[in-house]
């Protein structure tokens, strides 16, 4: 027997509409790659995504077609997101941090038609349009007064190129299984994979985020995802902040300090989301300013670990509820967060913060396991290690064209990489990559922890921990600082810091320190250029 009710199909365009019915005059506030505050609304952003899919349509883009953007977060971007996916067609986020080559290679994989891209990165387009065969059209984001010249054919001003559209135009109809999105992962262990998402998928990742126990947003926020759209849509938010009808703040290309502190201020942010390295940097500008943050209430952290030391910063010191969050662009990309059981609501200081420094638990729609390497299931008792596995609605079954087979199984359950242990209450901890976990005397040790720890000494910028050969325990940690400016913080004082806090055969066996760590595209510590820089590095415990 099947239930009666109405076929409704999951489509991004029906968020759009809702924010624009619902919260019309609700406002989206954008930095401007040009540089003033730009403001409009979700009403006008509608009216200005139809005619960008009548605009796309017209130049003959297709139902399924893959369209690039290289923008920031703006509204524009977000009108050209909406406008391809009611035609029909793909979105294509691609990362401005990679290397010219690695993106050019990504936009011929993808078989991009179409481009649209901000000023900031015109210079990088000049380079990279001539080696993909498939373009045929690049949409620079701007107006005819700040049009830059170009080399390439068919480029157009994006608001020259609108104008030519009266709007007209019914967004298509179609499967919600179809593809909506793509992003390519970093490509840290090999060629970028593609991750392609579907209309359902994002809908359900968004109302998902939305969730009180997931992001817990609502139409009351004003919200600004300073995460990139190009780093797995904005972590989310870029459907699921319309879909609320919260207010928008786009940060544009400025995620230094003071350019987000101007934001939060002046836009009274209530909520937001970065990796741990723009919040370093608001946190040292708050501190050296002696500023604070009266409207913010919640952050987001995640892509990498939030330092301990972060915590108790944005909560103690700002009064800002900060949640640990973790996923992968597989995941699209919210997998858990670290927000607060009834078991544990009367836990006060150091034992809450152990808590909260975990990844946190898997909301509805997201089911997870750890195993050992015969791909048998583990306990979730908070200590016994094994590889993280994930399934769900907003979860890839397979890469685009095929690749990284052997990380899907048959029972539909993705291997994501990590070394994770699950305590009795669901709760998520990362230990590790897969790949950079320290094997030592049989026993594994987690850089993460370390790294944690480290970084909560006060003369500590940022730390990485490797695996370095040792002759007697296979491999063992050093530790790899960037001091903070003006302060010189020795080995022994670092080592001491530390000891007690781990078990002791955890314990570094070394410190260096270096001018700077190398990070990969997407933010995250770049180990295989430590490990390269540090292979034949002898420990003085050897």
């Amino acid at each position: 027997m099947l239930g009666l009710m109405q076929q409704w199909p999951l489509l991004n365009h029906k968020i759009i509409d809702s924010a624009a019915r619902q919260h019309g005059a609700r406002e989206i506030v954008s930095r401007s790659v040009e540089g003033p505050i730009v403001r409009t609304t979700y009403a006008e952003a509608r009216a200005r995504a139809l005619k960008v899919a009548q605009r796309l349509a017209r130049d003959g883009l297709k139902r399924g077609d893959r369209i690039g953007t290289l923008a920031w977060n703006t509204a524009r971007h977000l009108e050209a997101w909406y406008g391809i996916m009611g035609m029909g067609g793909v979105y294509h986020t691609l990362n401005p941090r990679l290397f010219p080559e690695q993106i050019a290679w990504i936009m011929n994989h993808a078989e991009d038609r179409a481009l649209f891209v901000d000023l900031t990165f015109m210079p990088l387009v000049e380079k990279i349009a001539p080696l993909v065969k498939s373009l045929e059209k690049v949409i620079v984001l701007t107006d005819a007064a700040h049009m830059p010249e170009s080399k390439l054919p068919n480029v157009v001003a994006f608001e020259d190129w609108l104008a030519e559209a009266d709007g007209d135009f019914a967004w298509l109809e179609m499967d919600e299984n179809e593809a909506c999105g793509m992003c390519y992962t970093s490509g840290t262990t090999g060629d970028p994979k593609g991750v392609v998402y579907s209309h359902r998928s994002n809908v359900l990742h968004a109302m998902i985020a939305c969730m009180p126990d997931s992001m817990g947003i609502s139409s009351r926020d004003v919200i600004l995802p300073v995460v990139p759209m190009f780093h797995a849509n904005a972590w989310g938010l870029a459907q699921s902040a319309p879909m609320i009808g919260a207010k928008l703040v786009m940060p544009g290309g400025k995620m230094d300090g003071a350019s987000i502190y101007e934001l939060l201020d002046t836009e009274k942010v209530t909520f937001s989301a970065a990796v741990p390295t723009v919040w370093l940097m608001l946190l040292q500008h708050l501190e050296q300013n002696g500023l604070t943050l009266p409207h913010l209430s919640k952050v987001v952290i995640g892509g990498s670990a939030c330092p301990r030391a972060m915590t108790e910063k944005f909560e103690k010191n700002y009064g800002v509820q900060v949640i640990h969050a973790w996923g992968m662009t597989e995941m699209s990309p919210l997998g858990t967060l670290a927000t607060i059981k009834p078991n544990y609501a009367d836990l006060e200081g150091d034992a809450l913060l152990d808590i909260k420094q975990t990844q946190g638990y898997a909301p509805f729609g997201v089911e997870m396991k750890v195993t050992d390497d015969e791909n048998r299931e583990l306990p979730w008792d908070g200590k016994t290690f094994g590889r993280l596995k994930v399934r769900g609605p907003a979860v890839a079954s397979s890469y685009f064209g095929g690749a990284g087979k052997e990380q899907f199984d048959a029972d539909g359950w993705f291997d994501t990489g990590d070394v994770a242990h699950i305590n009795a209450n669901g709760y998520m901890q990362i230990t590790d990559r897969a790949k950079d976990v320290i094997k030592s005397g049989g026993e594994w040790i987690s850089t993460i922890d370390l790294e944690n720890l480290a970084v909560g000494h006060p003369d500590i910028a940022e730390a990485a921990v490797i695996g370095v050969a040792h002759p007697k325990w296979d491999e063992r940690p050093l530790l790899v600082v960037v001091r903070k400016p003006g302060k010189e913080p020795t080995r022994e004082a670092i080592l001491g810091f530390m000891e007690g806090k781990v078990a002791k055969w955890w314990m570094p066996d070394d410190v260096v320190f270096v001018d700077e760590i190398p990070h990969t595209a997407t933010g995250k510590i770049q180990k295989t250029t430590l490990r390269d820089q540090f292979r034949d590095y002898h420990l003085p415990t050897a």
